[in-house]
């Protein structure tokens, strides 16, 4: 049987400090575009937004001991950090807390309840992100307490759908967690 050869350390190192030179190169390049041609609309900083995405999931894609959830909750807080900066670069029009940000809680919900379903016996693993998860689903409402946005029916159905899952959550796993809780704090 062939194998692909090993990758040296430092090749792998020098081949990631020229890729990341690139990106700082291509980001400043977008900026004085930017300000050269188009200074009233800020799309490079939104491209650039982009580039900081890219090698923040990368970054925490190379790290081995990192579960699924892990990326998950990552991706929502990525995801939604940028489409809120877009929007209010955009001129605060507030589609992302509308629109943007609950799919992105819907879509996250949805994936730690598939999560749940099939694994779970590690659901253990996987718990402390889906409470995370969760506490984000509820921050929509916050805002609606605040006065700053209104519930869209977006945000409702995200919030439902995260109740939902918490519930099934714990039908599925509570004796897992109830044995788990008792081996950890000795009961």
């Amino acid at each position: 049987m062939i194998y692909p050869e090993k990758l040296n350390s430092k090749k792998t190192e020098k081949l990631l400090n020229i890729f990341i030179a690139s990106s700082i190169i291509l980001a400043l390049v977008l900026v004085l575009i930017n300000r050269l041609t188009t200074p009233d609309i800020p799309w490079a900083a939104i491209t650039n937004c982009g580039i900081i995405y890219i090698w923040a999931i990368l970054i925490f894609s190379i790290k081995r001991n990192t579960n699924i959830a892990g990326h998950v909750l990552l991706q929502v807080i990525a995801v939604s950090a940028i489409l809120v900066y877009i929007d209010s670069r955009l001129g605060s029009i507030g589609w992302s807390m509308s629109i943007a940000v609950p799919i992105v809680l819907m879509v996250a919900n949805i994936t730690m309840l598939i999560l749940t379903l099939v694994s779970y016996k590690k659901y253990i693993k996987y718990a402390i992100y889906q409470l995370i998860i969760l506490i984000l689903s509820f921050l929509p409402l916050v805002f609606v307490l605040e006065k700053i946005i209104e519930l869209s029916i977006l945000g409702k159905i995200s919030i439902a759908i995260s109740i939902l899952n918490l519930i099934i959550t714990v039908i599925l796993c509570f004796k897992d967690v109830t044995e788990a809780v008792k081996r950890k704090l000795h009961m």
